[in-house]
């Protein structure tokens, strides 16, 4: 009998959760930029300095 790769089915679990956050990602930043702020935020700056 075969022995079963659970590496493979783990690593495709980490894939699509990976799918899943770029998506919702997106869907955030689409829903901001329709919501009239054009800002950049993919680099934070610390103004606290």
């Amino acid at each position: 009998m075969a022995k079963i790769n659970y590496n493979y089915e783990k690593r495709a679990r980490e894939l699509e959760k990976q799918k899943k956050k770029e998506e919702k990602r997106k869907k955030k930043e689409a829903q901001n930029n329709t919501d009239g702020t054009l800002e950049d935020n993919s680099t934070p700056t610390d103004e606290n300095n």
